[in-house]
This record gives structure tokens, C-alpha cells and sequence, in this order.
């Protein structure tokens, strides 16, 4: 593609989805099938953008045609950027269009929102596209069988296995375009995951990251856990959204720190906020100016909170934790939600 949008300052070039991709292939397929010899198919994005896909390969085998076309990202960072998926097609004359998974693409462990047990994980969206591209070119009925040899490998380094999706990657997209950077996939994978846990549990814990995650098999604590990344605002509305009536935040001190002083995207572009939430504490407790000055220059959090530790200001973590979730149940606008918090440092583990 030759769009792009600005992220940060920085031009960045569009991309398409696995959908797209799925798409293209079956109005490759189908055209081989119908006499053509296909080098680039164009569809039609749900946005209503047209796209233009070059085709890799297009071949007959038997009574069906096989086509690939190559996944682009653009300049997202994407585990599926440049993997192949195929469409193998076989014409129906009943009108019916029927779409099926084959190897490396997702089934599902069990029922979910998103699709039953043993269903391949075609999301609804793509499954419309690649309907739309059957009719374009052919109007009584396709059987399509969506596959990618590289999907089983690749899945294993997405949200794949969280989602309950095993054998491979998913097909989706709801725009059929990729905007690189998109904050939408990351909070898309989050509402996910609740949706899924919720139905088997009101509790569920939240944490930001791979460390925090090994913090708490470290620990002992049983529980969902769920991967905010920065965007614990986004999971704590969500979660309530749909039910939750317990939630546990566990996360280093660097990230709490930022949550007790009321920002609920702790990205450090959004907000910094580190010293200032040591300060605002430190200053509610009349503690010393010399102390509040020191504590003011230190870079990292990990260096304030080991500081004041040493220096026996321990409660200084308790009131954070009564500051994150006072200021929690007020972002929620909520009484009715049990909030725990669990704050640790790198160096000394748990602090609260």
C-alpha cells in the first residue's frame, strides 16, 4: 500500500489485514477456476476501500484452485507481516458459500464469544470480505478453504493460545486495513480476554507485562490474569462493563506509582509522573523537605521507592495502595467492585 498515516511524529505506510489477505486469495482462486490467469485481484475493504493485492501464485489441482497472496503490515510491527495465506476453492451451483480452516489456521478449545469448540478462528468480519469476493465473480456458491502452512509457528507468538485458539493463527480484521501502531488491536486482545474469562469468573487480575506476570507465578497468587500493557484504564472500564466483581492490580512500582496519582494510561509519552507521585505523598505526610528534594532527582522509581525503604518510609507504599484504588472506584464510579492492589520492586519483591 501507498497510504500512511503520522504516529508520533513519524509517517508510517498502511498495511493490510489476514482478512484482506483471505479475501484476495479466494477471488484469485475462483478466477483461475473461471478461466483467468489472476496477477493482482482488487476487493473492497469494509471501510469501502478498494485494494489492489498482488497474487503469488494460482494453480489447478483437481476440481479446485489454489491462490496465495503475502500478508503486509506496512510498517506495523506484526508477527504475521509477510506470511502466506491460501485459498483453495472448489465452484458450488447451490448458492451457498461455505468457509473453512485448514492447516495453521486457529480452532477453538472451547465455546467463546468469538466463535464454538473445534470452529476455525475465521472472525465474522473476514468471513463477510471473503463472501463479498466470491459474488464479485461468481454467483452460485464456493467451497473455501482458508490455510497457512506458517500460521501453527507464528501463532505461538500471538494472543493466540490466551484466547483459547490452538493450531495456528486467526484471520481477522475489522477494517481490512492495518494502521501501524493501532492502539485498537492491543485494547481489541485485552476486551477479549475478559469476555472469555467472565464466563467462568467474576475475578480477575490485571497486570502490565511479561515481569509482572512471572511476579505473580513468583508469589503464589491464583487467578485470570490479564496483560494491560499501558492501557489499564481501557481493562478496568471494560471489566466492569461486563461484570467483574473482583479485581487484583499487580504491577512494579513504576507503573502504580503513576496509577495512584490518577492516570490510567501509564504509557511514559502520555504521562511521566513517577517523582511527582512520590512527592504528592511524601508532602501529604509532612516528611522532611530535605527527603522530598532527594526523592525529586532520582530518575527511575525503582531508585525512589529502594530509597525511601532504606530509609524507613515503608508507609509510603500503603498509602499508594489506598491512593490506587480510592482513585479507582472513583474512575469506575463504582463502590461495588472489590480493588486489591499489589505494588513490588525489582530489587526487594513485594513492597505492599
Amino acid at each position: 500500500m501507498t497510504e500512511y498515516v503520522i504516529h508520533e511524529g513519524k509517517k508510517l505506510r498502511l498495511g493490510y489485514t489476514t482478512g484482506s489477505c483471505a479475501a484476495a486469495a479466494t477471488k484469485a482462486a475462483i478466477l483461475k477456476l473461471l478461466g483467468f490467469e489472476p496477477e493482482f485481484v482488487d476487493i473492497k475493504t469494509p471501510e469501502g476501500k478498494n485494494l489492489t493485492i498482488k497474487v503469488n501464485e494460482c494453480f489447478i489441482e483437481g476440481e479446485f484452485a489454489v491462490a496465495s497472496v503475502t500478508k503486509d503490515a506496512g510498517d506495523d510491527i506484526d508477527v504475521t507481516d509477510k506470511i502466506k495465506i491460501y485459498s483453495k476453492v472448489k465452484l458450488r451451483d447451490d448458492g451457498n458459500i461455505i468457509i473453512d480452516g485448514g492447516i495453521g489456521i486457529g480452532r477453538f478449545r472451547e465455546d467463546s464469544p468469538f466463535g464454538k469448540k473445534g470452529q476455525a478462528a475465521i472472525n465474522k468480519v473476514p468471513k463477510e470480505m471473503i463472501k463479498e469476493a466470491v459474488l464479485e465473480v461468481y454467483s452460485k456458491g464456493a467451497d473455501v478453504l482458508i490455510f497457512a502452512p506458517e500460521g501453527d509457528e507464528i501463532a505461538k507468538r500471538t494472543y493466540n493460545p490466551r484466547l483459547g485458539i490452538e493450531g495456528g493463527i486467526s484471520i481477522i480484521g475489522t477494517k481490512g486495513i492495518v494502521y501501524p501502531m493501532s492502539d485498537d488491536a492491543m485494547k481489541k486482545t485485552i476486551y477479549m480476554e475478559l469476555d472469555m474469562i467472565i464466563k467462568k469468573s467474576n475475578q480477575v487480575i490485571f497486570t502490565f507485562g511479561n515481569h509482572g506476570e512471572e511476579f505473580i507465578k513468583k508469589i503464589g497468587i491464583k487467578g485470570e490474569v490479564v496483560k494491560t500493557s499501558n492501557y489499564v484504564g481501557d481493562a478496568l472500564l471494560y471489566a466492569k462493563e461486563v461484570g467483574f466483581k473482583k479485581i487484583t492490580i499487580v504491577g512494579h512500582i513504576g507503573k502504580m506509582c503513576k496509577i495512584s496519582i490518577g492516570a490510567f494510561n501509564t504509557h511514559s509519552k502520555i504521562v511521566d509522573s513517577r517523582m511527582e507521585s512520590f512527592v504528592y505523598y511524601l508532602a501529604k505526610r509532612r516528611c522532611h523537605y530535605e527527603i522530598i528534594e532527594k526523592v525529586e532527582n532520582f530518575k527511575t522509581a525503582e531508585e525512589a521507592a529502594n530509597y525511601l525503604k532504606e530509609k524507613g518510609y515503608e508507609f509510603l507504599f500503603d498509602d499508594m495502595k489506598r491512593g490506587i484504588i480510592e482513585r479507582i472506584k472513583s474512575y469506575l464510579n463504582s463502590e461495588d467492585i472489590d480493588i486489591d492492589v499489589i505494588i513490588y520492586t525489582f530489587k526487594d519483591g513485594r513492597v505492599v
